[in-house]
């Protein structure tokens, strides 16, 4: 039996692959650095050796499944092109991978994760399905009919799939590191509707989804009642949101989601999209709402006597703006409090306006140190520049945690893309 080693294997879609493939019964082993990561729990879950980088990790006779953070210089990906062993990218492994089912990929700059997690548990219900979630979860159901993926527009790795479906959330300007302009992104989007083999389930909200071009049905959803999906009659409580959904302006179902955040319900409104489009019973639907516990470190909530702590992965000014509208819908009367660690300098660049004013909609603001990447580990930002832009903000540190004791009963968002986990874990011991 082929054995696959997975260079890099704690990235977040390199380890929910090597479990999917771990699962389907095929042998798998990965090496990363050692540092901790909470996508390796699962990976030591099913038993799965997880190695520091080393080059004489490779051998002869295996398939090296290779992050793309990693370029190919590095000593592991040198040494299996020593000895004449394949080497495939993450997202070409992929593409080739979801051949073997009815394929639906997630995509967009903001929800794919959350997204991806609730179109794979609905799914379920009604067919095995096999998923791929950005969380750093992944799972092969035995007979899996369906494989819902997410799918990254950075660098334009999603070009990789001919999914089925495509699910298009947003088209929103990131990583710009890579890209140079809104217009790039589209291009990319653009590109990557006409490789869709059957569906396109997009938000007709926004208006750069509204100009893509496929040679497949393109069923728009959202707020706005041109879509052919539409959601009407929110209403908001603490404990989620109910709304009505009308398909073609003609009443369908009402649906209730123990999720917050109108964010939320336009991604439940493409879950619902698709699933009406595939047949699937909105009674169904609602069963497999009903039991949704959402995905890793999209406002997962730890409670720590009277304080609230949520970890959340939001890292861009859009996705900072949804969390803290959750955090308001579901705690109307407590204080909010901000943690925020930036990802990457390129974006903190880019983005320190932007930043600023999607923090201003909580009640207080601590800004850790900018977290740097595999890909870039410097820049002539510091911390202390978007602190400028944020009046009575503070910096965190580990070793001034214990200022965030100063807020009593509040909500607590530790956002961001690096390992801002840190932080949150330093406040709950400094609680007990």
């Amino acid at each position: 039996m082929t054995l696959y080693h997975f260079t890099g294997i704690k990235g977040s879609g390199m380890s929910s692959l090597a479990q999917i493939l771990f699962d389907s019964g095929e042998k798998v082993q990965g090496s990363d650095i050692e540092k901790h990561f909470f996508t390796e729990e699962p990976l030591h879950e099913r038993g799965i050796r997880v190695l520091p980088f080393d080059a004489n990790n490779i051998e002869e006779g295996m398939i090296v499944i290779a992050g793309n953070a990693f370029p190919d210089d590095h000593v592991e990906l040198v040494r299996a092109k020593e000895l004449g062993v394949e080497v495939i990218r993450y997202h070409e492994f992929l593409g080739n991978y979801l051949e073997k089912y009815t394929s639906v990929a997630i995509t967009g700059a903001h929800g794919k994760t959350s997204t991806t997690g609730l179109m794979a548990h609905v799914l379920a219900g009604n067919e095995p399905t096999s998923y791929l979630i950005g969380d750093g979860t992944g799972r092969g159901a035995v007979d899996a009919k369906n494989f819902v993926m997410e799918a990254c527009e950075y660098r334009r790795h999603f070009l990789a799939y001919h999914p089925d479906y495509a699910v298009m959330l947003n088209i929103d300007f990131d990583h710009p590191d890579y890209y140079t302009s809104i217009d790039d992104v589209f291009s990319a989007f653009q590109e990557m509707a006409l490789q869709v083999k059957k569906a396109i389930i997009a938000c007709g909200d926004d208006e750069n989804l509204q100009r893509i071009q496929a040679n497949v049905p393109v069923v728009y959803y959202g707020f706005g009642s041109e879509n052919d999906f539409e959601a009407r009659n929110l209403e908001k409580d603490t404990t989620g949101t109910t709304f009505d959904v009308f398909v073609r302006n003609e009443f369908y179902s009402q649906f209730h989601i123990p999720l917050f955040g109108d964010h939320n319900v336009l991604n439940t409104l493409a879950v619902i999209s698709l699933c009406e489009y595939e047949g699937i019973p909105a009674t169904m639907i609602q069963e497999q709402l009903n039991t949704y516990h959402g995905v890793k470190r999209r406002f997962s909530e730890t409670i720590k006597g009277e304080q609230i702590l949520i970890d959340d992965y939001a890292h861009h000014p859009t996705e900072i703006r949804a969390t803290i509208q959750s955090a308001r819908q579901k705690y109307p009367n407590r204080e909010v409090v901000a943690v925020f660690q930036p990802h990457t300098f390129s974006r903190t660049k880019a983005f320190l306006e932007n930043f600023a004013e999607s923090l201003s909609g909580a009640d207080c603001v601590y800004l850790c140190d900018i977290f740097g990447s595999a890909r870039e580990n410097a820049g002539e930002l510091t911390i202390e520049d978007l602190a400028a832009l944020i009046p009575g903000s503070h910096i965190l540190r580990t070793e001034n945690i214990e200022d965030l004791k100063a807020h009593e009963e509040a909500v607590f968002l530790f956002m961001g893309a690096g390992d801002i986990g840190k932080f949150q874990k330093a406040f709950e011991e400094v609680l007990v």
